[in-house]
This record gives structure tokens, sequence and C-alpha cells, in this order.
């Protein structure tokens, strides 16, 4: 049985990001996805990938792992293997050797292993398209779904991680308990036209701006449309 590795909000962090801002309004969306779209038009993930499977690899290492630290490895596996069967080639010590890097390498690569002998047989060496036939693969959970399933496939999914579940709280944007009900809130209120690219954006703006511990209000270019009332300056 395999355990789940998707990076979620800790119990801390859920009980931190409870909903602490009215609602923002649909003016003020429109204003806060216009103001990202402006500062980056086409945004794109920080993992380092060439090929679909490639970057089901490296989402999946990246659980509870910086992209940082996770592209440091995959700079060395992915040319020596980057398909499901050079991956299975190299086998589990192997591949443990290219990753040792990452933190709960051996785990992933288990999962790794083991989704790589999968996609082999029931996928003709090809990653599946459908949510379903993902998270039926080793350690990929809703999360990691969602980015392949945007990333990819162009598909206008939200993939509710630490950083987004707390710009979602934080901001007014998405309030909810729960990474689900995130989500959920997201497809609700964000507008058709910047869905596919709105869990980047959020993601590099939790990453870099609306920080955990000491947001940086000062220098964010949406603080105008956003309802959190604890601002820095």
């Amino acid at each position: 049985m395999f355990e789940r590795l998707d990076l979620q909000p800790s119990p801390q962090e859920l009980h931190q990001a409870m909903p602490d801002a009215k609602p923002m309004t649909p003016a003020q969306i429109e204003t806060f996805f216009a103001t990202l779209q402006a500062a980056n038009p086409q945004p794109v993930t920080e993992l380092e990938y060439t090929n679909v499977f490639e970057l089901l690899a490296a989402v999946l290492l990246s659980a509870q792992a910086t992209d940082v630290g996770v592209n440091k490895a995959t700079r060395r596996l992915f040319p020596v293997a980057n398909t499901p069967q050079k991956i299975l080639a190299l086998g589990l010590e192997g591949l443990e050797s290219y990753i040792k890097t990452i933190g709960l390498y051996r785990s992933k690569a288990r999962h790794l292993m083991e989704t790589c002998r999968i996609l082999v047989e029931r996928h003709g060496g090809e990653v599946p398209r459908s949510r379903e036939a993902l998270e039926a693969l080793p350690g990929v959970g809703r999360k990691t779904a969602n980015v392949v399933l945007n990333v990819a496939f162009g598909q206008p999914t939200m993939a509710v991680d630490t950083h987004i579940f707390r710009v979602g709280n934080r901001t007014g944007l998405a309030p909810g308990k729960t990474p689900l009900v995130v989500e959920q809130a997201l497809l609700r209120r964000v507008p058709a036209r910047y869905l596919v690219d709105a869990h980047h954006w959020l993601i590099l703006h939790g990453r870099y701006v609306c920080q955990a511990r000491k947001p940086l209000c000062g220098q964010c270019a949406v603080s105008a449309c956003c309802n959190f009332r604890q601002k820095t300056a």
C-alpha cells in the first residue's frame, strides 16, 4: 500500500489559514487576476521538464520538497532516464542514487518505480489524461493529478498546495477550511478566462509575495483588492 505524498497544508497551517478576510467581490477578483496577468502574461511551473513523463516524475518528487531541490536532482536524472522504460532499467537502487538529495527519496523512488511499471503495463508507456487514471498511480493524489492535468494538458484545474490554500483564505479570494473546499471555491469564483493560468499565478504569489510568516504587503501589486485585515507595511 502506497501513502500519498502530495504537499498539503499541515494541521498547523490549516488552523493559521482559517478564513480571516471577507470574501472578495467579483470586481475585486477581476482586478486581482488582471493585475497578475499583466505582470506575468504566460506563467509557467518552476519545475524543469521537457516531456509529460518528466513533468509527472518531477511533481511526484516535489512533494514536501522545494522545486529548486527537485530540479537539482532531475538535471542529473533526466539526461539518463526520462521515460518509464528507462527509469525501470535503472532499478530501485540506481534511481535512489540520483534522487537521494530529495526528502523522502526512498518512498518516492518506490512510488516512481511502481508508477513506471503501471504506465508501461497499462498505458503503453504514456501518461494518462484522466484524473481517475492519474490518481490510481502510486504517490499521486488529487493535487499532483491537478498539476499534470493543468500544466501538461491545459485543463482548468486548481492544484491547491500550501501556498494557494493560504492565499485563498488570507485575501478572501476563496475562503475554505480544507484544500478541497478552497479548490472548489476557486473553480467557481475565478473568471473562466483566467482559470488555466490561475494555478501558477497563485502559487508564485504565495511563494514570493504573500508569504506565510510575513506577507510582503508593501510590495504587493494586488494589495488594493485584497481583504486581508492585518496588512504589513
